[in-house]
């Protein structure tokens, strides 16, 4: 009864989303539409249960415990609200939902693909902009990020998304943080209507190649999805030559565009992953890459849905995951290249190792560097030292001599850069042999120690 055809009349798929609008109780549209979100990664969470009961006969929410029930503080509900983090490391919560499930493209690795035998529910528009209002008043976000099924004409769907932004503004006086996503083949005009409302833009590629895309999701198209990203950087651009001449002309999607990759729905390794990344980096200017681990949901390793396109898969592949976030830290911030990253005759990450140290161990010629004297670029490259800590290094060394001591209250993780810094009175163990330094930085699962982004 949830199925939709490829080929359905628009008119009759937008009568039957209002229908579903009609007829459904808010709440549950909440649950069913942030439960269809949830698998966009730019969002690490959408809502979930751990248990609250009732304290018999009491009418209060508990907790069951080992030594019975206790009083229930906090709540991971309302369904919907989940944590993002800004570049500086701050948690910000959102409402992350979308309009609607209703979907007329057949996806394979999308638990709202139209063939999915699923309940269907749309919001409206103003149903949208009260629930916004309402978790913001109450403190539970800060903001909304908004995708939609494709319903209908890319158009339309994208002026549904573009209305709920606008009438945030206009008539709730929101000034929260709203992300829209730009729905594949909509006009230059809607996209410039969305980055005027919206704070930040994102068009997902969602696979690295146009033959997986084509395969995995034929009714999407790489090359409109590409046009919508161009579009974006254009308009970025001419808004930010604008605010040149007068500082009075609005701003233009001020917190840039990004972009999803679906990690492990298709053959690419991760050198054809990071290369693309990098390279839309550097043609589109792009503020993030998210990489979201494929997940089979129900039957194992067909995603709830028989289809013999999708890999026969355990589990998400989420040290593969983290290992390319990690990489993607290192084209960012640390100077890197993805090239000097990996190869086509070195394609995949090193599940034990970050890609940092497993580089390091590759350019043993290089070290041991030594920190007093190193310029930033170098010290950005020495396993342990992060971006905060190199520049804290260039600080402190203009007027003292370095000590070991000193480069811990720096932030400098010293079991890891031992093996590849020199520093007068410091031992080092740079003369270690490379299977010993391996042996001993490895973890045995890819996740045993995650250092933070700028730290390692």
């Amino acid at each position: 009864m949830g199925k939709f055809k490829k080929n359905d009349d628009p008119a009759l798929v937008i009568s039957t989303v209002q229908m579903y609008s009609i007829f459904m109780e808010l709440a549950e549209k909440l649950r069913l539409l942030a439960g269809g979100a949830k698998y966009d990664a730019s969002c690490a969470t959408s809502g979930s249960d751990h248990g609250p009961v009732l304290e018999s006969g009491s009418g209060k929410q508990g907790l069951k415990t080992k030594t019975g029930s206790i009083p229930l503080i906090g709540a991971t509900a309302p369904a919907g609200v989940c944590h993002s983090w800004t570049e500086d490391g701050r948690c910000v919560s959102l409402l992350k939902v979308l309009y609607s499930n209703v979907c007329r493209f057949d996806c394979a690795y999308c638990v709202n693909r139209s063939s999915a035998d699923i309940q269907r529910t749309s919001f409206t528009a103003e149903e949208l902009v009260k629930l916004t209002l309402e978790f913001y008043k109450r403190n539970y976000i800060e903001g909304l990020f908004l995708s939609s099924g494709i319903f209908s004409d890319s158009d339309i769907v994208m002026e549904k998304l573009i209305e709920v932004a606008r009438r945030l503004r206009t008539e709730g006086g929101f000034g929260g943080y709203i992300h829209l996503k730009i729905i594949p083949g909509t006009s230059p005009k809607q996209i410039a209507e969305a980055g005027r409302w919206a704070d930040r833009l994102s068009a997902n590629i969602e696979l690295p190649t146009d033959k997986s895309l084509q395969y995995l999701a034929p009714q999407k198209s790489g090359k409109l999805i590409m046009g919508a990203m161009e579009e974006v950087n254009n308009l970025e651009q001419e808004a930010r030559e604008g605010r040149k001449n007068n500082a009075e002309k609005p701003f233009f999607a001020p917190a840039g565009q990004s972009t999803q990759l679906i990690v492990g729905a298709s053959p690419e390794d991760d050198h054809q992953i990071l290369s693309l990344s990098s390279a839309l980096y550097r043609r589109f200017g792009l503020r993030r890459v998210y990489y979201s681990a494929f997940i089979p949901v129900g039957q194992p390793g067909r995603g709830g849905l028989p289809d013999p396109r999708l890999p026969n898969i355990p589990g998400p592949p989420l040290v593969r995951e983290h290992r390319l976030y990690q990489a993607d830290w290192l084209l960012r911030f640390y100077k890197f290249r993805a090239e000097e990253i990996l190869s086509s005759a070195q394609p995949y990450l090193d599940p034990h190792l970050d890609p940092k140290t497993a580089w390091a161990l590759n350019h043993r010629d290089l070290f041991p560097v030594n920190v007093q004297q190193a310029d930033y670029e170098m010290l950005l490259r020495v396993p342990g030292i992060g971006v905060r800590s190199a520049r804290r290094i260039l600080e402190q060394r203009r007027s003292k001599k370095l000590t070991a001591e000193m480069l811990q209250r720096l932030g400098v993780t010293i079991k890891r850069a031992r093996y590849f810094i020199n520093l007068p009175g410091f031992t080092s163990d740079s003369e270690k042999d490379t299977a010993y330094i391996r042996r001993i930085l490895s973890d045995s699962d890819g996740a045993g120690l995650q250092l933070p982004l700028f730290d390692f």
